[in-house]
């Protein structure tokens, strides 16, 4: 495969957070320490293995992540992505970018939304490979039994997400 993928990443309010696109949109975002080395291994399943660090190319996609995560964007309409995986994949992620923010819903019932209610452990599975953190929003799933459950980040990410989320809805009601 002869895709180009572009790529940086900075630091911002305590967070490090790696980007990576295509021409056609945002591929990766990682906010672990080894998100780079994470992003190549995930590309090179692909075949892909042209990289250009580039922060001209992924500015829009930068800003946009700033706004939310200084709690003033609440969602990426002008963000396009490429996602690669298979077909049953594509249909999780779909599915997670209609969970609105500040909301949450559980491993069973993404499956039951999709009309797959036996392919739970398939469909967390699938949430664990989301390779476009926060505007593929997989931290607001968490385990029927209320427990955050994995994150391919790191728990701790997940946490600070879903606080940010509901910090920004309570002070959103209160300004």
């Amino acid at each position: 495969m002869d895709t180009l993928v572009y790529w940086t990443r900075f630091d911002f309010g305590g967070w490090s957070v790696t980007l990576a696109s295509t021409e056609k949109g945002l591929c990766y975002m990682g906010l672990a320490e080894d998100s780079l080395e994470h992003m190549k291994d995930w590309l090179k399943r692909f075949g892909i293995e042209g990289l250009q660090e580039d922060e001209r190319k992924l500015g829009v996609y930068k800003s946009q992540i700033k706004e939310y995560l200084s709690g003033r964007a609440y969602d990426f309409p002008m963000l396009s992505l490429d996602l690669k995986g298979t077909p049953f994949q594509l249909q999780v992620w779909e599915a997670l970018q209609r969970i609105p923010y500040g909301e949450i819903t559980t491993y069973s019932e993404i499956a039951e939304q999709m009309g797959k209610v036996s392919s739970v452990r398939a469909v967390a599975s699938a949430i664990g490979k989301n390779p476009v953190l926060i505007i593929v929003p997989c931290h607001r799933v968490i385990a029927k039994s209320g427990r955050l459950s994995g994150y391919r980040d790191g728990e701790e990410h997940k946490r600070s997400l879903l606080q940010l989320e509901k910090s920004s809805r309570i002070s959103e009601r209160t300004e």
